[in-house]
């Protein structure tokens, strides 16, 4: 038994035995295993040295993959081999105490980096193997022609030895000679080649010129010309080579015999046709992957007149769930199953499937008639998702949404017409999934403006662009000013200005309501504090300032707002902090202990949109709120006289509860006078609303205290 390796030279020789035992038998070196072995060593500490470095791994990465080139193992297989061990067995041997994710990190940038470095350095190798073969057919051609027309001998000499192909023919094609290389590149005994015509030696897959070239040369009409062609041989597989053929002349100069050079390029053809299917095709599923499918995408949309197209983007839903739950493996045999699925969707002329990446699939479909195709592979898509699949015993029902764009060729980029519908099939997800929803182009407006202002969102704070507009808060009995609420507003560079309901949203989803918030509230109470001194004798003037859910759960809101308050020396009762009922249905202790500890500071608490949540009036006696602001829609109905009286006895209802409870009313939305008054009779205490201001600039604000406000 061997003992486990103990010094970090140890597991360096352990990884260089395991990853020489794996690409040894796939190699054409001529070392012995343990040879190459230790030619593997030095490229192993290079890739030990770069999982610890910082800096020029990706460098050393290329240099180790251009090295294996070097070192012989040109086969595809040497390099997944070397992957498979770099991934298994480098962190594992050469990690040392480093940290395992950041090197799992390292190891992966590592292996993508020496993919890189091999294919570079084979496509460079194969570059200049076909240039030097092609020197060497050239020279041959020339060297073959002088001792055809020197000795005999000399001229056998050369024929027999030469490593490329060699034929000689007459000028009807009747083949008279063919050296030992053509024989064994055919398989062919020279008596069969002596019976054919080379005008027989046809293939399907031949040039269009190949044929008006040769008889160009057998008239006399050109000196040479060089093609790539394909011969099938006897057990039907295809020779593909690069074929010379010459014109040899007598000593008069007439034409006489033709000269035939062949290089067999057969494995460097399936290489580089290996090489591109790797490069255009998914290695988990064998689809065509993002790569292919943009070229078909771009020949799509630059198709002529008349043309359309149609695409389905399709995203699994709830497949993270899956890896989470059953690991990747399983995850990677749920998106084969699902990729096989869709390729059976996918068979009519002008339609394929890729896979983008993750759980993302596209289907394109082109012809004259998308508008209808479409819809039907949407429709095939989707009842393929039906079936459930069976993963480690386990039977996984799958869905998918999907969103389709359609349309004339021509008229929008590649990039233009993922995005749509990627932003559709969002729009799909967001509206429960399992469905396919068509491209709308002012949903894509709307949605490509919300994701332009989440991106400027972060930065927007920084440069100054919001502000702070107030809408005075009045008293309806004496109609006197009693503060005002806060609403902030963006001016953003190309959109104008922009209402809360714009960007709070995005804010709550992006996080920023937090710092965006504190900053909104150090605004309005100082301004609080400038208008207290400025108008004393007004009383004591009051700021509203809107709170949202997630800076309801912050841990720094109490001490925020205290900080906020003993900097700016103004006293709690100057504040109102305004929170939504929804926001508060079922809230439980811990949800309201920070208001509470704000209330009893003396911090005003408000419950915003009061009758919209639909929650019990009996919660009212746990919150603790000294404000209850009544929704606009109580109001609406007041603008017209006679008013609702459904209406008058639910607001005259509710003043009568919360004045039970030692609760002020507020009423939001007054836009007349009428309004205004028959609020007044029913109780209320303050109003806003567009009868006495619109939000405006804090200078403003006072100027109600002229007017009778009560009209």
């Amino acid at each position: 038994m061997t003992a486990e390796p103990d010094g970090p030279k140890d597991r360096l020789r352990r990884f260089a035995t395991i990853w020489s035992r794996a690409v040894f038998p796939v190699t054409s070196t001529s070392l012995t295993r343990p040879e190459f072995e230790e030619q593997l060593l030095p490229l192993a500490r290079r890739l030990t040295d770069a999982l610890h470095s910082r800096t020029a791994a990706a460098d050393e990465g290329r240099a180790v993959g251009a090295a294996l080139v070097a070192a012989h193992c040109t086969d595809p297989e040497a390099l997944t081999r070397t992957l498979d061990c770099v991934d298994a067995y480098l962190v594992l041997y050469c990690g040392e105490d480093g940290d395992p994710e950041e090197l799992r990190s390292r190891c992966a940038r590592l292996q993508h980096t020496m993919a890189a470095g091999f294919a570079q350095a084979l496509r460079e190798r194969t570059l200049a193997e076909q240039e030097a073969i092609s020197a060497a057919a050239l020279k041959a051609q020339g060297v073959v022609a002088q001792a055809l027309h020197a000795t005999e001998a000399r001229f056998r000499a050369v024929f027999e030895g030469a490593a490329i192909g060699i034929s000689i023919a007459d000028l009807e094609g009747n083949i008279l000679q063919v050296n030992g290389a053509l024989l064994r590149m055919f398989g062919l005994t020279e008596q069969h080649f002596h019976t054919r015509n080379v005008k027989a030696w046809t293939h399907p897959e031949d040039a269009p010129q190949t044929w008006t070239l040769y008889d160009e040369l057998v008239r006399g009409e050109r000196e040479h010309y060089h093609v790539e062609k394909a011969f099938y041989r006897p057990d039907g597989t295809v020779l593909w080579t690069n074929l010379t053929v010459s014109l040899l002349r007598d000593a008069d100069g007439n034409p006489q015999y033709q000269l035939a050079l062949m290089e067999d390029t057969t494995e460097r053809r399936l290489l580089n046709l290996r090489l591109r299917y790797e490069a255009t095709h998914d290695a988990l599923t064998g689809l065509p992957n993002r790569t292919f499918f943009f070229e078909r995408l771009e020949k799509a949309l630059g198709a002529g007149d008349g043309q359309r197209f149609g695409l389905c983007y399709l995203d699994l839903d709830g497949f993270k769930t899956v890896n989470d739950s059953l690991g990747h493996a399983a995850g990677d045999r749920l998106l084969v199953e699902v990729a096989d699925r869709l390729q059976a969707c996918a068979t009519a002329p002008g339609e394929m499937v890729a896979r983008l990446g993750g759980d993302e699939f596209v289907a394109l479909t082109t012809g004259p008639d998308t508008e209808r195709d479409v819809d039907e592979l949407a429709a095939r898509i989707m009842n393929a998702l039906v079936t459930p699949v069976s993963i480690d015993g386990r039977s996984l029902t799958v869905r998918g949404s999907i969103g389709i764009v359609e349309g004339p060729s021509g008229e929008r980029s590649p990039a233009e017409v993922l995005r749509s519908a990627d932003i559709t099939m969002y729009r799909a997800k967001s509206a429960g999934g399992n469905r396919f929803e068509l491209a709308d182009e002012e949903a894509d407006a709307r949605a490509i403006t919300r994701h332009g202002l989440t991106t400027a969102l972060p930065t927007a704070l920084d440069r100054g662009e919001f502000f702070i507009e107030y809408q005075p808060l009045v008293h309806l009995g004496d109609g006197s000013v009693r503060g005002a609420e806060a609403l902030v507003r963006w001016l953003h560079p190309q959109h104008g200005v922009l209402g809360p309901d714009r960007f709070i949203p995005l804010a709550e989803h992006t996080g920023l309501i937090v710092p965006l918030g504190r900053w909104v509230l150090e605004q309005s109470v100082r301004q609080a504090r400038e208008w207290r001194e400025r108008y004393v004798d007004a009383g004591p003037l009051r700021i509203n300032v809107n709170l949202s859910p997630c800076q309801l759960t912050h841990p720094a809101l109490v001490q925020d707002t205290v900080d906020i308050l003993e900097r700016a020396g103004v006293a709690p009762d100057a504040l109102c902090l305004e929170v939504t009922e929804s926001a508060l249905i079922g809230a439980d202790d811990a949800l309201l202990k920070p208001l509470r500890r704000l209330a009893e500071m003396g911090v005003d608490i408000a419950l915003d949109d009061f009758g919209t949540g639909y929650s019990n009036l009996a919660n009212l006696r746990r919150l603790p709120v000294s404000i209850l602001k009544l929704d606009r829609s109580f109001t609406q109905s007041m603008q017209q006289f006679p008013a609702d009286p459904v209406d008058l006895k639910i607001v005259e209802g509710i003043v009568a509860l919360a004045h039970s409870l030692d609760l002020a009313v507020t009423v939001e939305g007054v836009e007349t006078g009428a309004q205004a008054e028959q609020l007044r009779i029913l109780g209320c205490d303050t109003a806003q609303g567009w009868y006495y201001a619109r939000p405006g600039p804090p200078d403003r604000l006072h100027d109600l205290a002229l007017v009778d406000a009560t009209g």
